[in-house]
């Protein structure tokens, strides 16, 4: 049946190394952790057996964007998908809850705060549940990367659907540690381990120096062809390199997380059909992304660890053909690294004092705020109290995994609406054109609308009808004001939920585990990214395969240090393999007339110095084995 199932809705004849494997471990009901590399695969080793499966298969992953992605992917594929995470409006909730219960929904998402909700966790007790799955499951791991203190729930979300209910953990990255934590956090029951190698033998790993990295980059981007990723750490480089590759006849785009929705995809798509050379994106960009003929992936800023380094980097060459993974380094990008380190875990009292100011701006009494989830402009926050950004962020990061809040960054939404007026009662209603015209227009491009929330472009609709983006919004508001529809506009605003009531400052308190631990393993993951880049003498391949606990046999001979190796080993071998300098000079003085000393010092340059042959001459004259007439040398018998 798995094979009918993914050729009727994916099209495939076949699966990919290791992901039937999985799938016949999910079907045999036992515990399961995936390890695939980016570009694996890993979304089908679940969504094939949810099609199996009686009843709903819930996925829990923190990625918002890439729900909705998943959501509308298999929407197009003819397969019912719901999503629950808490920039939903109370009657979306409602709706995805009920067609999960009526069997009109095969695969719930939900983002992991969501289990911080008890109604939301007693409305699954009334669900029948066949799949547990946890994606990106590093980030129940306090020595991964990525940790998130809300995954923590998740062991209890297994005991509210049942213990028998297997359990399937993707990660694409994970340390043999993270591995071990993951299976003990889910509370694994004999487990099974499918573990893709992490070799990616059609990519070179690649390393150049340089302190002012846009001539590099530009020389990169010509001598090679194809597809390519430049990512960087900040919104502002995304522009200003993409500005500057499109001024050397690069076609260029820049991405980032502020983008509006629409611009988004406009972009996604350009370079997709390869009207877009390179993609100058933060790490915003890749995930999901399926285009398997990236040829290029170059770093121009450092990631902060190996874990995120290799996700990103494997976003190239997924074809199978070779590709290059390129690192732009610079002396300054150690101590960069460092720096960031330093930002991650700023002063515990400038932690307090986040919390206390994030309770003043939102309105907190102390006592109060628990389970609540409020909006939080953090820009606005930070202007408003004179916050340095970056410490900010990392202070809230850090109340999160110390329990007093959830701070979620990624709410980024497209536009929504839903038709809740009959058909026949839209013709009622009164009208001014303008507002006409942007009803019929939605329900004319749109399908679905008197059944579900659907995703909508209000810049799409303005341009049918040469309107404004701002009169769309107003019609649709109108629209809203007389139920004709539930409108949803866009929003980017980041939520705060408060995990506990609000605390007074001189009681928050941050565990050792929480700052002290974290900080050593940050540090430790940015040592291994300096070794890996700044190493010169052990393969990269090797350095990546040895992080993630692999054995490898021998060197990829691929990258730059296994090519400058094979190149320095080639010239030992012509060293060794050529006569000497005395040899040299002898040979030459040889001939029956001599040979001036100027033609001497012409023929074995460059491959000596003028003073060594010099050196040497006048060594061969002083033990008889040359004379000098003037500048004619000779050998003597």
């Amino acid at each position: 049946m798995k094979h009918s199932i993914l050729k009727r809705y994916w099209g495939y004849d076949a699966f990919r190394p290791m992901q039937e494997e999985i799938i016949d471990s999910v079907l045999e009901g036992r515990d399961t952790l995936g390890l695939l590399p980016t570009g694996g695969g890993k979304s089908l080793t679940f969504q094939v057996p949810a099609m199996i499966l009686p009843g709903v298969t819930i996925v829990v992953t923190p990625l918002i964007s890439l729900m909705k992605d998943q959501v509308d992917n298999l929407a197009d594929r003819g397969i019912r998908a719901v999503l629950f995470h808490s920039g939903l409006t109370p009657r979306e909730k409602d709706l995805g809850m009920t067609r999960c219960r009526l069997g009109k929904a095969k695969i719930a998402y939900v983002s992991p705060e969501r289990l911080q909700n008890e109604r939301f966790l007693a409305e699954l007790r009334s669900l029948t549940v066949s799949l547990l799955v946890v994606d990106e499951a590093h980030c129940i791991s306090q020595w991964g990367y990525d940790f998130r203190p809300s995954y923590l729930r998740i062991a209890a979300l297994r005991r509210i659907v049942g213990e028998e209910v297997p359990v399937l953990a993707l990660t694409a990255s994970a340390t043999p540690e993270v591995t071990g934590d993951i299976m003990r956090h889910l509370g694994f029951r004999e487990p099974r381990v499918f573990a893709k190698s992490f070799t990616r033998e059609n990519l070179s790993y690649i390393v150049r120096y340089a302190d002012i990295k846009e001539p590099m980059l530009l020389r990169i981007l010509t001598s090679t062809s194809g597809c390519s990723i430049v990512y960087v750490r900040s919104r502002r480089r995304t522009r200003e390199l993409a500005a500057l590759l499109n001024d050397a006849g690069i076609p260029s785009e820049a991405y980032h997380a502020g983008l509006a929705p629409e611009e988004k995809e406009e972009r996604q798509d350009r370079w997709k059909q390869d009207e877009t050379r390179v993609m100058v994106a933060t790490n915003a960009f890749g995930m999901g992304i399926d285009k398997p003929d990236v040829r290029l992936v170059v770093h121009y800023d450092l990631p902060s660890s190996l874990e995120e380094y290799y996700q990103e980097a494997g976003r190239g060459g997924r074809d199978g053909r070779e590709s290059l993974a390129v690192v732009i380094a610079g002396k300054r990008d150690k101590a960069l690294l460092t720096r960031r380190v330093n930002e991650s875990f700023p002063p515990k009292d400038f932690i307090a004092r986040v919390y206390e100011l994030a309770g003043n701006f939102l309105n907190v009494a102390v006592g109060e705020g628990f389970g609540m989830v409020y909006e939080f402009n953090f820009s606005q926050f930070c202007s408003t109290f004179d916050l340095p950004p970056v410490p900010t962020q990392s202070a809230l990061h850090i109340l999160t995994r110390a329990g007093y809040v959830e701070y979620i960054e990624e709410t980024t939404s497209r536009s929504r609406l839903m038709v809740v007026m009959r058909r026949e009662e839209l013709y009622d209603i009164s009208l001014d054109p303008a507002t006409e015209d942007v009803l019929q227009t939605v329900l004319r491009a749109y399908t679905g609308l008197f059944a579900d929330y659907v995703y909508i472009s209000e810049l799409m609709i303005a341009e049918r009808l040469r309107l404004s983006s701002e009169q769309v919004y107003q019609s649709l508001l109108t629209l809203s004001r007389l139920h004709a529809i539930h409108y949803i506009p866009r929003t980017t605003t980041p939520y705060l939920i408060y995990t506990t009531s609000r605390e007074e400052p001189r009681h928050i308190i941050i565990p050792i585990e929480v700052y002290e631990r974290q900080r050593e393993r940050m540090e430790a993951r940015v040592g291994a990214m300096k070794e890996f880049v700044f190493g010169s003498t052990a393969c990269r391949a090797n350095t990546l395969l040895k992080y993630f606990g692999e054995s490898p046999n021998e060197p990829c001979g691929k990258c730059d240090v296994c090519r400058s190796a094979r190149h320095t080993a080639r010239l030992l071998r012509e060293e060794a393999s050529a006569p000497s300098i005395n040899e040299s000079i002898i040979y030459q003085a040889s001939r029956p007339a001599g040979i001036d000393i100027t033609d001497i010092i012409a023929n074995l340059t460059p491959r000596y110095t003028a003073d060594e042959i010099t050196a040497a001459v006048r060594s061969l004259i002083d033990c008889s084995r040359l004379s000098l007439d003037g500048t004619i040398v000779k050998a003597l018998p």
